[in-house]
């Protein structure tokens, strides 16, 4: 049952010794949105659009990608060049191929890789403090590239982790079982002995339940707080 993280003490399960944190819309947030980043950008290049179709284009331009990688061979395979070339893609298409496209595409790669970017979410904060004051071992897992590596020093409340995963350094995205075995090998830890702390079913939750780990699943509450399931 769902707990609220305000309301009642954080208590993690049993047999946890180590709490891997998914870091965007978890840790961090866009500020601004994605959306609005989005406009400005292409705004500065003369190409104007509404926040409203510009998250309805991006969210069917990352959803092919999606597909994509999972239809690829082996299935959600990664490196740093096709995490580059698959925020390329989704880019050009939410631009529907205008000229300035890859221009846009630079200049908001430069974005979303530099600190400013962020703000750091309170509800994954306050898990993530809660993970720190019981002692256990905090790493992030997560399918950012090869910028998170350097983000997340510049960030107060990522730089407490002790390790920081990225799917393009490791190799693999999430859902893929590669990715989890991957930090097990690198933690030396057991499946069971680790908690994915993560806000998408998917990718985080049913993927590390499936990889043997125990999991922790942030959603919105009724009241807009936010509230943690496992």
């Amino acid at each position: 049952m769902a707990t609220a993280v305000e309301a009642e003490p954080i208590r993690f399960p049993a047999g946890v010794r180590l709490v891997a944190f998914d870091v965007v819309g978890t840790l961090l947030v866009p500020t601004p949105s994605v959306a609005e980043a989005y406009r400005r950008v292409a705004a500065r290049h003369g190409i104007e659009r509404s926040c409203e179709l510009l998250r309805k284009r991006f969210r069917e331009a990352w959803r092919e990608q999606e597909r994509i990688d999972a239809e690829s061979s082996p299935a959600f395979a990664t490196s740093r060049d096709r995490e580059r070339e698959r925020w390329r893609r989704i880019v050009v298409e939410v631009f529907e191929h205008v000229p300035e496209a890859e221009q846009i595409f630079e200049e908001l790669w430069d974005h979303f890789g530099s600190p400013a970017a962020w703000s750091a979410s309170p509800h994954g904060g306050r898990l993530l403090a809660a993970a720190d004051a019981a002692g256990l071992e905090i790493v992030l897992a997560s399918n950012f590239d090869e910028r998170l590596l350097e983000i997340a020093p510049a960030i107060p409340l990522l730089a407490r982790a002790e390790r920081v995963f990225a799917s393009s350094e490791i190799g693999w995205r999430k859902p893929s079982p590669a990715f989890f075995r991957f930090i097990e090998r690198a933690t030396g830890r057991q499946p069971g002995e680790i908690l994915m702390v993560g806000d998408d079913a998917q990718l985080d939750a049913a993927a590390a339940r499936r990889a043997g780990w125990q999991a922790m699943l942030l959603q919105p509450s009724d009241e807009g707080l936010p509230r943690a399931s496992t």
